[in-house]
C-alpha cells in the first residue's frame, strides 16, 4: 500500500504554491506530480489540514467481525480444525459464505495460530505411512 507524503514535505509544496509557484514548477522543485500540489491546496481550503486521511478500511468493520466470537470460540474448542471446515461450519451455522483464506487472515488478527510441535502431533497428512518398508530394516524383504 502506499505511503502519504510526510506532513514536512506537504508544508513545503502548500506554501510554494501559496506563494505563487505554478504547479509543473513544485512538480519538477519537490519531485511530486503537478496535481499533488493542486490536490493538497484543496484539502487545505476544503478539510482545513494538510495531514493525510487514514488508509484502508476502519477497524472492526469486515464482514467477518460480526461471527468473531462464534469463530474464536470454534477454533477454541477445536484448535486443529482447517480453514475449509471452518468456512463450511460458518456457512452451515450463520450461511455467511467465506473464503478459508480470508478466515485465516482473520484469525492471526485475533492472534490464533496454530503451530507444528517437535512431536508432529495433529500435523501428519493422513494416509501417509510412518515408514517406508524398504528402509524399515525389521520389515522382511520381498525379493521379486
Amino acid at each position: 500500500m502506499p505511503r502519504p507524503y510526510s506532513l514536512d514535505l506537504r508544508k513545503r509544496i502548500f506554501a510554494s504554491h501559496k506563494q505563487g509557484m505554478a504547479c509543473r514548477r513544485i512538480g519538477d522543485v519537490y519531485g511530486v506530480s503537478p496535481s499533488c500540489a493542486v490536490k493538497l491546496a484543496a484539502r487545505q481550503r476544503q478539510a482545513g489540514t494538510l495531514e493525510p486521511d487514514t488508509l484502508g478500511r476502519p477497524r472492526g468493520s469486515g464482514k467477518l467481525e460480526p461471527y468473531r466470537n462464534f469463530l474464536i470460540d470454534t477454533v477454541t474448542a477445536r484448535p486443529d480444525i482447517t480453514m475449509p471446515e471452518l468456512a463450511a461450519r460458518l456457512e452451515e451455522v450463520h450461511a455467511v459464505v467465506a473464503h478459508p483464506a480470508s478466515l485465516s487472515r482473520f484469525l492471526r488478527k485475533a492472534g490464533l495460530t496454530y503451530k507444528k510441535n517437535a512431536d508432529r502431533v495433529g500435523t501428519s497428512t493422513p494416509g501417509r505411512r510412518e515408514k517406508t518398508p524398504e528402509l524399515d530394516p525389521s520389515a522382511p524383504a520381498n525379493y521379486a
